[in-house]
């Protein structure tokens, strides 16, 4: 039993030496930042998360397409981060993270469009709409992911989603080619959009000509109806879990007594029973365990199966 351990973990040790000698390679010549044992928790709106084997930034969407190029010829995974509606394990993920933060550009195009990079802000590309005197956008107020993130999960509040939005989406496809697909080639469905394989860095926003202070005020309004609603000054990933045809999953949670529940520093909000809160030194696996604490309740109390809205990525 002994030598058979010892056999296994040799084995797992040269594996890992040859992953990460592929990881070196795949990500060597880039311009962007490369951070090796990145923690994840500074990239997360959870504040959660255990570090990337490396996490890139590259500098533009054609080195995007040389990342997914060169670790595709070594077998390295890669996973994007985007979105608030992430959690990553208390393990961290391996192989390459790939951040679009550097992805920054936004621009108006005939026919009150807006071009907007993946790693565009959502409330930067709210203020430029404003700023272009553009409406169709207000649905989006207060939410803090980005326009890729946005895509992937189709985000939504009770005004719109993404896709009253979306006119073309920009992605870089697993061969690390650009493809664009318009909207009509997209299906879209509650917080997900079903795309081919790759990695959104951009879309294509059709928006329409409106009056600068009309925009504004309906922001402002929505605005303050989300932080009077929900808990924005705590980190969090946003509505934990969908709701169920016909009701509401936070009304839910609020009935069953379970605002205020707590598995460590993970606590479900006393301002929105739909939201899991970190009170300030909360891990992944507090945060999967008040989850579980919660689906079992209902599920005991109404026979309702909650469905995650949030995902769950990384190596607990």
């Amino acid at each position: 039993m002994k030598r058979g351990g010892r056999r296994v973990r040799a084995v797992a040790n040269v594996h890992t030496q040859v992953m990460q000698a592929g990881i070196r390679a795949a990500v060597a010549g880039l311009r962007g930042t490369v951070s090796f044992q990145a923690p994840l928790r500074n990239y997360t709106s959870f504040k959660i998360g255990g570090p990337a084997d490396v996490l890139v930034e590259p500098a533009d969407i054609e080195e995007v397409c040389l990342v997914v190029q060169q670790a595709r010829a070594r077998k390295v995974p890669f996973f994007v981060l985007g979105g608030t509606n992430l959690l990553v394990r208390d393990g961290g993920i391996r192989g390459i993270v790939i951040s679009l933060a550097r992805l920054r550009g936004i621009k108006e195009e005939p026919g009150s469009v807006l071009y907007a990079e993946g790693g565009v802000g959502m409330p930067t590309v709210i203020g430029y709409a404003i700023r272009h005197s553009l409406t169709g956008l207000e649905w989006a107020a207060g939410i803090p992911g980005t326009v890729a993130g946005g895509v992937v999960m189709n985000a939504g509040t009770k005004l719109g989603e993404m896709k009253d939005s979306v006119k073309a989406v920009r992605m870089v496809n697993m061969k690390g080619q650009i493809v664009d697909l318009e909207a009509a080639r997209v299906r879209f469905e509650y917080r997900r959009a079903l795309l081919p394989r790759g990695i959104v860095v951009g879309a294509w926003l059709q928006l329409k000509p409106g009056v600068r202070s009309e925009i504004e005020r309906m922001v402002k309004d929505y605005l303050r109806y989300r932080r009077d609603t929900q808990p924005l000054a705590l980190p969090s990933a946003g509505c934990v879990f969908k709701n169920p045809p016909g009701d509401s999953a936070g009304r839910l949670i609020e009935v069953a007594g379970l605002k205020g529940a707590r598995v460590g520093d993970a606590e479900v909000s006393m301002k929105h029973g739909n939201f899991i809160v970190n009170r300030g030194h909360a891990c992944a696996a507090d945060v999967v365990a008040l989850i579980g604490k919660v689906r079992s309740s209902i599920r005991r109390r109404t026979g309702v199966r909650l469905g995650l809205e949030l995902k769950i990525v990384g190596k607990a």
